[in-house]
């Protein structure tokens, strides 16, 4: 399932960022044009296709369901696509994830350091970009509002990679704790990316609250999507990234935790007690996940909260006739995109 059929949303939210970079030169700002697929690691121009997030698509996929057109949030998604990308690149510092979208990560080619100072650069671009609201006819007050949604947003998220992180040193977590951390750390971005869609679309509260509980939903069911991902891979064929390996406490994990006979506790206690895992480890805890059924389950959770999410965009009085493409986003996280 592919998001081609947002090829014009995407070719906009291209041209806005690169609008905030219009101007900007030097060492900073040529590490952040290579993240971005702009330039290469010697700053020499590139132009690899921009890559749709659900994090700022939802912006603008809010605001048309709402208005009609997506014009009016290009400022906020292209704000909410600097924020991703922040957390992004301070991840892969966090777990040595070597390569970014296809290509080697600012921290493998310029080191932790530069990519710690590239991802802080990221946050202050996004927050400044948020303001570019008033360009697009946004009273002051909302675009005051928007930048104070965007800063509570960001504070969330880094508490639920904080929590994320400390799961990793636990052997037993629960569902509700990990429910409560991926509604922190992707929930909160989602949610304020899909508010800021309304409020760029002129949605009272009632709506923009609505909106924003639909958008954490489906941000945490893609989070979901991404933790079965990361045990079966895309296509089922047991391909795992770097996060198995890591030890993060992702929902399948949990799930068996909870469900699976006491012999099968401890064997996987044994095999998460270890200080590094071996890639056999990884294909005998997908065994055990696979005899708990814990994939079924989390999908079945995944299904659960798009559900969620799609009950709030009727309440905040979305028409039918303006719901497809967030039915088709919807659909696109179920399959595990992203």
């Amino acid at each position: 399932m592919s998001l081609s059929r947002f090829e014009a949303q995407r070719r906009a939210l291209e041209e806005e960022l690169k609008d905030v970079f219009s101007g900007r030169e030097g060492f900073l700002y040529d590490l952040l044009r290579y993240h971005f697929g702009w330039a290469d690691q010697r700053g020499q121009p590139e132009d690899l296709p921009l890559a749709l997030h659900l994090q700022s698509l939802l912006a603008l996929v809010c605001c048309e369901a709402l208005s009609g057109d997506f014009q009016a949030a290009l400022p906020a998604a292209a704000g909410i696509e600097l924020v991703y990308n922040f957390t992004l690149v301070h991840s892969d510092v966090q777990s040595g994830r070597v390569d970014q979208q296809d290509r080697p990560s600012i921290w493998w080619v310029w080191g932790p350091a530069q990519a710690i100072n590239a991802g802080d650069g990221l946050h202050a671009l996004g927050r400044t970009t948020i303001m570019r609201l008033a360009q697009r006819g946004v009273a002051a007050d909302q675009v005051l509002r928007a930048v104070g949604l965007l800063d509570g947003a960001c504070l969330t998220l880094c508490e639920g990679q904080y929590m994320d992180l400390d799961f990793q040193d636990q052997l037993l977590v629960t569902t509700g704790a990990y429910y409560d951390m991926i509604g922190r750390k992707t929930g909160a971005l989602a949610g304020c990316s899909a508010e800021l869609g309304a409020l760029a679309a002129g949605g009272d509260e009632s709506v923009c609250l609505q909106v924003r509980a639909a958008g954490t939903r489906l941000g945490m069911a893609w989070q979901i999507g991404q933790d079965i991902n990361d045990f079966w891979g895309r296509r089922g064929d047991g391909m795992t990234a770097s996060n198995v390996l890591n030890k993060k406490k992702s929902l399948p994990l949990i799930l068996a935790m909870e469900t699976a006979e006491l012999a099968v506790k401890r064997e996987l206690g044994n095999i998460y007690a270890k200080r590094v895992l071996q890639p056999d480890d990884v294909s005998r805890v997908i065994e055990i996940l696979d005899q708990a059924q814990a994939r079924q389950s989390s999908e079945a959770k995944a299904r659960e909260l798009v559900d969620e999410a799609l009950a709030a965009l009727a309440d905040a009085g979305l028409a039918e006739d303006r719901m497809g493409d967030l039915k088709f986003l919807s659909m696109w996280v179920l399959e595990g995109n992203g």
